[in-house]
């Protein structure tokens, strides 16, 4: 791991790279995180390909990742890691309310899910616990997920959603954010076709009758998601 000299007498502070496709917000995270004598950012990238990258470059204690990377998914992102680079933790950073992505993200390998509201001093309890070896979840999802696997009840607000994938549940945000079949396609670098059979397979598990109510349903989600942030 990339964790920084300290001067005598103090311990190393710990080299923190952050993932997240707007420039602003990657500026006032790093802010936050230099002001902490403990923590230092190592670097900033801004799709998954370059978070990759520096990842090899820079061998970071913590990963924070941001779910929507552009076209890239940050979940994406989470699984590569657990699979090539398991020795380096993932906090999860998101515009999207925990109760729809937290549990897909801790299945994807990370080990804690923050909310972009929680930009204080609830992101540093999260990175020092996530960083001391433990995962993090706030007590609410902590109550939620003890109701899910001790009481049988679902996560996620909307329980239909839970049925889709995670590639199922991208492609519906994509179609609730106006984008067409082709252009989903580009975006996840897949084929038209399949992104066609993930569509089909959506309106299934929806119970939707047409392409135009997968469409109103994917855009009330996406609306209703923003309105939460």
């Amino acid at each position: 791991m990339n964790t920084t000299t300290a001067e005598p007498g103090h311990p190393p502070s710990k080299a923190i790279l952050i993932v997240d496709d707007h420039p602003v917000l990657r500026r006032g995270l790093a802010a936050l995180i230099e002001s902490e004598a403990d923590l230092t950012v190592c670097g900033e990238a801004a799709t998954r390909a370059a978070a990759l990258k520096l990842i090899r470059k820079t061998r970071p204690d913590l990963v924070i990742v941001d779910l929507l990377l552009g076209g890239d998914d940050g979940l994406d992102l989470v699984k590569t890691m657990k699979k090539h680079h398991p020795k380096i933790p993932a906090l999860v950073l998101s515009m999207h309310d925990e109760s729809v992505y937290a549990e897909r993200s801790l299945r994807a390998g990370a080990k804690g899910y923050v909310t972009k509201q929680q930009l204080d001093e609830t992101l540093l309890l999260a990175l020092r616990r996530v960083l001391g070896g433990e995962t993090y979840l706030s007590k609410k999802l902590e109550a939620r997920l003890a109701m899910k696997y001790l009481g049988g009840e679902t996560l996620e607000t909307d329980a239909s959603l839970e049925a889709l994938s995670d590639r199922e549940l991208q492609v519906f945000r994509l179609i609730g954010e106006g984008h067409s079949t082709r252009q989903i396609a580009e975006l996840v670098n897949l084929s038209v076709k399949t992104i066609e059979s993930h569509l089909e397979h959506i309106k299934q598990k929806l119970t939707l009758a047409s392409s135009v109510e997968l469409a109103q349903r994917a855009i009330q989600w996406v609306e209703a998601e923003s309105g939460d942030t």
